[in-house]
């Protein structure tokens, strides 16, 4: 088949590559370069690298409008399809391709329709995540459904961990869907159940409270890590958590944000259990071992907490 691909990070490389050595990608849509890291140099996105590697045609928008709509006309996709690009296809561009879109979405849906699903679930605490792909219509990840899969993940994956496993299996489902296309069998089913929405992250989305339970704190942290990144502050100062683990056989009773140095990193009190820190970044620092920085601090020293306020 004829495909125009959309996408964006990481999580849609996979599913590009895969496409691109089935079939004809005729172009690559992506959003453009974005200014990356403290010194903010301006980087092409993930899809983007991975295209021109590949040798493909690359259309970098930050809108999919009336322009790139004349484009992709002009290259008569049979389908288009797309993982994560970060923008909405709509008409006339949705009724371009002969078969319209399909779109991998990394939901059970309609679970989790939205920006950030896999965030979203990791942090409501869920023990397993999916995958779907599905038509593309004009309503918010509402279109029916040709296929879906469930997936098991490690008690202690964060979302970059989770989303890196879950784009290589959707790569092979969204292949199995775009076959059945071609070969005419596809057949895809009205969504049914109750809807749940996953806004994107925003920063303010990885302040950790520590008077929350244990397995609160520790699901907040695994659906933000990496983006936006786990955080905390002492004496008003804030802290990036980087790295954190459930604590195993830990005898120390701590309150709510308060530090106790182990070996291997540092405890922080919960509303229950503590948990294990093992690697920060102090505000205006590089990155760190818990250890170490634990070693700088007051005895006593404590993460502010909403008593503190």
């Amino acid at each position: 088949m004829r495909l125009v691909f959309a996408g964006t990070p990481a999580a849609a490389v996979p599913t590009l590559r895969r496409l691109a050595a089935e079939h004809e990608v005729v172009a690559v849509v992506t959003r453009p370069d974005a200014a990356v890291g403290r010194k903010r140099v301006m980087t092409p996105s993930a899809v983007a690298l991975a295209a021109a590697e590949l040798g493909l045609a690359i259309l970098k928008e930050r809108r999919l409008g009336d322009e790139v709509t004349k484009q992709i006309a002009a290259l008569a996709p049979d389908l288009g399809v797309i993982v994560a690009y970060g923008g909405l296809v709509r008409e006339p561009l949705l009724s371009t391709p002969v078969h319209g879109w399909i779109n991998l979405h990394f939901s059970l849906l309609p679970a989790w329709r939205g920006a950030a699903p896999v965030q979203r679930a990791l942090m409501a605490g869920q023990e397993q995540l999916g995958a779907s792909v599905f038509r593309l219509v004009p309503a918010l990840d509402a279109g029916d459904v040709f296929a879906t899969r469930t997936y098991d993940i490690a008690p202690d994956a964060t979302a970059d961990e989770a989303l890196a496993s879950l784009a290589d299996d959707g790569a092979r489902l969204v292949s199995d869907v775009v076959a059945s296309l071609a070969n005419g069998t596809a057949r895809a089913i009205p969504q049914s159940g109750d809807s749940t929405y996953a806004a994107k992250l925003e920063a303010e989305d990885g302040l950790v409270d520590w008077m929350r339970p244990a397995d609160e704190v520790f699901a907040r942290y695994r659906g933000v890590t990496s983006e936006p990144g786990a955080f905390t502050t002492l004496a008003q100062t804030r802290v990036k958590v980087l790295a954190m683990a459930r604590a195993v056989d830990a005898d120390a009773h701590l309150r709510p944000g308060q530090l106790h140095g182990v070996r291997g990193g540092v405890l922080v009190g919960t509303a229950t259990d503590a948990l294990l820190i093992t690697r920060v970044q102090p505000a205006g620092k590089a990155a760190m071992a818990a250890s170490d920085w634990f070693r700088g601090l007051r005895d006593g020293a404590a993460f502010d907490t909403g008593a503190d306020a």
